[in-house]
């Protein structure tokens, strides 16, 4: 029999069955019956009808997709309009818009690092910045969560251009950065600081202008942040926020944006829609913060180890992996729809299940979804 040069597929596949590891793709319909707290549609806009119309406003206006790369035909008056926007209303002095917040990311940190500088990077940040530190060139010091002495340290040892790079709100366990205490320590030893607020807009902040906002640090000098618009804004895409000349310099340096097709018009004009909408109804990011305040105290006093939620994102531990995925399973049984977080996607191992708060969610609807959790929680 001919080498088969994919078998050592099967093993893989057997070494993840035997952990719980397993990985699915569970296709939605347009509409459910299930009460959804897993996706990041924190303040509800996703199905809003003035996003939905603007999405298809700029479909109709300017075609089904971009037709290019932004610096060759995929810059439209409607991405610009959008950068425009998206820079005032988070208080930085520009924008770039790309093809997700992932892309964002490796964009940011490969531009903004390389060949003899030092990345310092928190332990639990988002795998997109893990790629981009791995694509950059860059030399990476890995330091403990939220620990900014550890970054000071990590900084103090590389006498060169350095850049600490953190998420604002780590999407694993919903736990906020220390940033005040990040950018003074930047500043002290001469590095810039990036921040991935994916998870803080629309959510921290005055009217949900993010956390570097909330903290006072936007539209500083030293500091740059990217977003995505696939969270908060119900839409799909990424962007980077900062100085002017740092994003001229992405404009000429980032390969996710040079060699990649430009944002969908839909999901810009609907990204567009959605920030128009919230700066109308801006205690939109006040109620999704109230909800995941409600979910953990009404978790936690019903016995389950849930982790205290600094936005959106509230999680609750489990025994195992596979415990989370019967969990999981069982909650959607049951009429709601959880996330659920295994290794690789947990960087301390312990599996979890992750529920997102949504602004438009009820009083009743919040009690529902503690029921189901506490009453179908495994036994450790």
């Amino acid at each position: 029999m001919p080498f088969d040069p994919f078998d050592w597929i099967d093993a893989e596949a057997r070494r993840r069955a035997d952990a719980g590891l397993v990985r699915t793709l569970r296709p939605r319909p347009a509409a459910s019956g299930l009460l959804d707290l897993a996706s990041n549609d924190y303040l509800g806009l996703t199905r809003h009808p003035d996003v939905t119309a603007a999405a298809a406003g700029a479909a109709r206006e300017w075609g089904a997709g971009a037709t290019g790369s932004r610096l060759v035909t995929g810059s439209t008056a409607l991405h610009a309009e959008l950068e425009s926007e998206l820079a005032e209303f988070c208080g930085f002095e520009a924008a770039l818009v790309l093809s997700s917040g992932y892309a964002a990311n490796l964009a940011a940190v490969t531009a903004l690092t390389g060949h003899g500088s030092l990345i310092v990077s928190d332990a639990g940040n988002h795998a997109s910045i893990v790629d981009g530190c791995r694509l950059s060139r860059a030399g990476t010091a890995v330091v403990p969560h939220a620990d900014s002495e550890a970054v000071r340290k990590a900084l103090q040892a590389h006498p060169g251009r350095a850049l600490a790079v953190t998420d604002s709100v780590f999407s694993v366990d919903g736990d906020a950065a220390p940033l005040p205490e990040l950018a003074d320590v930047c500043r002290s030893e001469g590095a810039a600081l990036l921040v991935d607020d994916a998870h803080g807009l629309g959510v921290l902040g005055d009217g949900g202008r993010g956390a570097l906002a909330a903290t006072g640090l936007a539209g500083d000098a030293d500091i740059v942040t990217t977003l995505t618009l696939s969270k908060s804004l119900g839409s799909q895409g990424g962007a980077v926020l900062g100085p002017a000349r740092v994003i001229e310099h992405l404009v000429n340096t980032a390969r996710t944006f040079i060699f990649d097709t430009g944002l969908a018009p839909a999901a810009a004009g609907a990204a567009l829609g959605s920030l128009r909408l919230l700066r109308r109804e801006p205690e939109r990011a006040g109620r999704a913060r109230a909800v995941a305040a409600a979910l953990y105290e009404q978790l936690t006093g019903a016995g389950l180890a849930a982790v205290r939620p600094d936005a959106a994102v509230v999680s609750v531990r489990a025994p195992s992996a596979a415990a989370a995925v019967r969990w999981a399973a069982d909650c959607r049984t049951a009429g709601i729809v959880v996330g659920c977080f295994r290794p690789p996607s947990v960087p301390d191992g312990v599996s979890r299940l992750r529920l997102t708060a949504r602004a438009d969610l009820t009083e009743e609807q919040i009690a529902t979804a503690v029921s189901v959790v506490r009453r179908t929680a495994p036994v450790s």
